[in-house]
């Protein structure tokens, strides 16, 4: 098992409960998607499972070690396996399409070479590869201000492969984008599932899109899971269960 998250729970400053009692697992190569309303947790367990928040009660264990519990140094180790793409693509817009993927690389480098910007060959010819696989390699140079949505997102998906991670976390992923650019940002995360048995946790609003693409899904509403199984197990009448409405089929 590459992912283990059980009975996690969260609760912000205002009250807000934003998770209770969450248990799910992944396997190497998976592709898993969380679907539910806005304001569900969905954002809430990625963050949880990278540590980018604390969680209030439950464990989160990713390659056998316990997330919760490692210190500064450890945690920076371990998060070098996890990748993670945003709906807000988080690229340094100043900067060339190349520069953002190379830093996927800094969890790997000193703190000097880091600020320095000090890359090796072998990390640069990655990086360029890399590019390539997400079909920009003619954008390499180009500042990430003057791509658009769709590219900046294979940007960010390039980036994330640098760190040449066992698991993706996409938050959101093709929420800024029309209709063509999502299609392509989820076949090129399917493929590199595929190709690269990378797993995949991937929050989405859009259900059939999770039907077309995922191994499980798993639903959420109130910071609880309301379904958790197969794609094809996805009923009209469990859809509505997670959303607790059926205005997605009027």
């Amino acid at each position: 098992m590459l992912l283990e998250v059980k009975n996690i729970s969260k609760k912000y400053n205002n009250g807000n409960r934003a998770l209770a009692d969450v248990s799910f697992a992944l396997e190497k190569g998976e592709f898993v998607s969380v679907i539910g309303p806005s304001g569900a947790g969905k954002s809430t367990i990625l963050r949880a499972i990278n540590q980018l928040i604390s969680i209030d009660e439950g464990s989160i264990r990713f390659e056998g070690a316990e997330m919760t519990r490692l210190k500064a140094k450890e945690l920076r180790e371990q998060r070098r396996g996890i990748g993670m793409v945003f709906q807000h693509y988080n690229l340094v817009s100043r900067l060339t399409a190349i520069e953002n993927v190379l830093h996927g690389c800094l969890g790997y480098k000193s703190w000097f070479n880091g600020v320095a910007g000090i890359y090796s060959k072998e990390e640069k010819e990655r990086a360029f590869d890399l590019l390539d696989k997400v079909g920009l390699t003619e954008f390499a140079y180009s500042r990430c201000d003057e791509l658009s949505g769709g590219q900046k997102q294979r940007v960010g998906i390039a980036r994330a492969l640098m760190q040449q991670p066992k698991l993706i976390l996409c938050d959101e992923p093709i929420a800024s984008l029309d209709p063509k650019s999502a299609k392509m940002i989820l076949d090129y995360l399917k493929k590199i599932n595929e190709e690269m048995n990378i797993a995949c946790l991937v929050n989405l609003h859009q259900v059939n899109t999770a039907i077309d693409y995922s191994d499980r899904i798993i639903g959420i509403n109130h910071g609880r899971v309301t379904f958790s199984g197969e794609a094809e197990e996805l009923t009209e009448e469990r859809i509505v269960q997670i959303y607790q409405s059926t205005e997605l089929f009027v």
